[in-house]
């Protein structure tokens, strides 16, 4: 007879992985009372201390010096998109020009 497939939340496989890893419960005991596989266990166990790192992890804050080049950056692209649109908006009028001279409007 097949088992019934479990799933355990993260907080529950935390709270199974503390059971042994702190309060000192062998595996044996633990998977028994939880009804899981030793393999199992030990593949959360290697989860846990592969990606256990992140939570530690703090995003890094940017330095004023870093604000000030970023903010220098995006002033001087938007000059150039201004730059950009005078010089379409000049070619347009002088296109429409040209064409109103010959007719063509």
């Amino acid at each position: 007879m097949p088992r019934e497939r479990r799933n355990f939340s993260g907080t529950e496989k935390v709270a199974i992985l503390r059971e042994h890893l702190i309060e000192k419960v062998p595996i044996s005991e633990v998977c028994e009372k939880h009804g899981l596989q030793p393999t199992v266990f030990y593949g959360w166990q290697k989860k846990l201390f592969e990606d256990g790192a992140v939570v530690f992890e703090q995003p890094r804050a940017k330095s004023p010096r870093q604000v000030a080049a970023e903010q220098r950056k995006i002033e001087a692209l938007e000059a150039k998109i201004r730059n950009k649109d005078e010089v379409l908006a000049e070619l347009l009028g002088e296109h429409v020009a040209l064409k109103k001279s010959l007719g063509e409007i």
